[in-house]
């Protein structure tokens, strides 16, 4: 599948030079009007918080499967949604404080709503070409869409490839996000100079999960990968076309995959994937410390479960300021990333994560005894 596409991705990389911004294109008309209208409303209603969005890329899926990225997305908001309650969940209200657990969610959440009200209004606007059966791709810049994307989407249309449109897709939504979030100065002195250098450098912290349930065996498990510099532009590109690999690589699990984001609606809590590990409701007795007593990957239940709550029940929905604006796309140079096929990731990650559990617990624990101390 991939290396047929090679071929498709170097003609397009030759057809790009095309692409000069139309600027003769005849005016819009008011039923384009009114199909703006109701992509922009139709996404402000889905961009209330994590689950909303989460959901919302995974029902699109569901209706346009050759639309790969939807599914991407989907897996990949659901760990914003667990990274969110981890800062309410077992361990990290005890390494953190009050000041840093708002600011790491404001980080995740300010970055998964500007990528979904510019990604969203792309899908809907997609799924309004089928219905009409013609392409209206010339309404992107309307809805405030960069001018990479559009030689994509037509091109898409044409010849159907999804690796070209992802690829296109994360490049341009981490483009996107790199100006207004990750060099915010803001975002950059409260978060990633601080609590998650902090994070990183304690524990494999940025890992992204893709859960999928074995029909013989009847377990969870998960494959995924991890990006060791989250400031780093290149590296988050990178991770998410070898998730993308990783994802569409091997078919029976895909399947397996997708049936398990279906019989799990996204909460935010981790017991969505692991219910044997991980609960809801707080096991623990209040001012105690939870210990794990064997390797969370021995998917026995041993000891009391770790508190992961659902997102609604610990973070309040967030009003977001108006997204900044200005296009990213400012030459082709970012087509490169297009063409460039890096090395694939094994998705071996679930020791890793179990490994991360048990830092972080012992490092709870270890806290708490100072504490105590004192």
């Amino acid at each position: 599948m991939f290396k047929s596409a090679k071929k498709q991705l170097n003609m397009l990389a030759r057809q790009l030079k095309l692409s000069i911004p139309h600027n003769n294109e005849s005016p819009i008309t008011d039923q384009d009007k009114e199909t703006l209208s109701v992509i922009r409303a139709e996404t402000e209603k889905l961009n209330q918080n994590n689950v909303t969005r989460t959901q919302a890329y995974f029902d699109f899926f569901q209706k346009h499967n050759e639309i790969h990225w939807a599914l991407l997305a989907h897996l990949v908001s659901r760990n914003a949604g667990w990274n969110m309650t981890d800062l309410k969940g077992e361990y990290l209200p005890m390494l953190l404080n009050q000041t840093e657990q708002n600011n790491f969610f404001c980080f995740l959440e300010r970055g998964n709503w500007l990528i979904f009200q510019d990604a969203y209004p792309q899908l809907l606007l997609y799924e309004k070409s089928k219905e009409t059966s013609q392409p209206l791709f010339y309404l992107l810049s309307e809805l405030k869409v960069s001018s990479f994307m559009r030689p994509f989407w037509e091109n898409f249309w044409l010849h159907r490839n999804s690796l070209e449109l992802t690829f296109a897709l994360i490049i341009n939504e981490q483009q996107y996000i790199e100006k207004r979030v990750i060099q915010n100065k803001l975002y950059k002195e409260t978060v990633l100079d601080t609590i998650l250098f902090k994070l990183q450098d304690l524990f494999d912290f940025n890992l992204i999960l893709f859960p999928y349930t074995t029909p013989l065996q009847k377990k969870t498990k998960v494959v995924g990968g991890t990006v060791h510099h989250f400031s780093s532009l290149e590296d988050r590109i990178n991770l998410g076309k070898g998730l993308y690999n990783l994802l569409f690589s091997v078919k029976t699990r895909l399947a397996q995959t997708i049936d398990w984001a279906d019989m799990n609606p996204h909460t935010g809590s981790r017991k969505d994937f692991w219910p044997h590990l991980f609960n809801d409701v707080k096991e623990t007795a209040p001012g105690s410390m939870h210990e794990i007593h064997n390797s969370p990957c021995s998917l026995q239940v041993k000891s009391l479960r770790i508190y992961s709550p659902s997102l609604t029940l610990v973070w309040k929905d967030w009003v977001h300021e108006k997204a900044e604006a200005g296009d990213w796309y400012k030459n082709k140079k970012a087509h490169n990333w297009i063409k460039k096929h890096d090395k694939e990731l094994n998705g071996d990650i679930q020791e890793t994560y179990c490994h991360m559990i048990e830092q972080l617990e012992m490092a709870a624990y270890t806290k708490h005894l100072l504490f105590n101390k004192n």
